[in-house]
């Protein structure tokens, strides 16, 4: 069995999740999951029964409609989940700790797809450490975010 795991930015909420148990991985373009995200379109993992753990904290339920919750971390605000009644979670895609294991394979809400989507390969592409005009800060940048792997505890311990 391939665990697949991850969690919000900060490390408060983290799961675990059964590879074997992946029934889809999509990205849905409809304009309630453009507003859940915060993004373009949203990237999910779709799971059959007992696929996704949830191993510390707990997240923050959100009833986006009648049929759905969308769950997010409290503390830092990442967005983790689509909850349909009567299924188990998806999980953003992007909150895996290894993202480039699951490609997505469908995508959904495509009458709301944004009309320059099918451009963004023609953009100029520039590295993070390539550096932003104006953004010098990026050089000396201490980031808070968790790692990209599980930990005993979070925030590390200092020392």
């Amino acid at each position: 069995m391939t665990m697949l795991t991850g969690g919000c930015q900060c490390g408060a909420i983290r799961f675990a999740c059964d590879g074997g148990k992946v029934s889809s991985v999509s990205v849905c373009h409809c304009r309630m999951c453009q507003k859940a995200l915060g993004n373009y379109f949203a990237p999910f993992v779709a799971f059959e029964a007992g696929g996704v753990t949830w191993t510390r904290g707990h997240r923050k339920l959100y009833r986006s409609s009648n049929h759905v919750s969308r769950a997010f971390c409290a503390a830092c605000g990442t967005p983790l989940t689509y909850e349909a009644d009567g299924f188990e979670p998806s999980i953003a895609a992007g909150a895996f700790d290894s993202p480039a294991a699951l490609p997505p394979t469908v995508q959904y809400g495509v009458e709301a797809e944004l009309s320059f989507m099918a451009d963004l390969p023609a953009l100029k592409r520039v590295r993070t450490d390539e550096g932003f005009e104006g953004a010098e800060f990026l050089n000396d940048v201490i980031s808070n975010q968790h790692p990209d792997h599980d930990t005993p505890v979070w925030p590390a311990p200092k020392g």
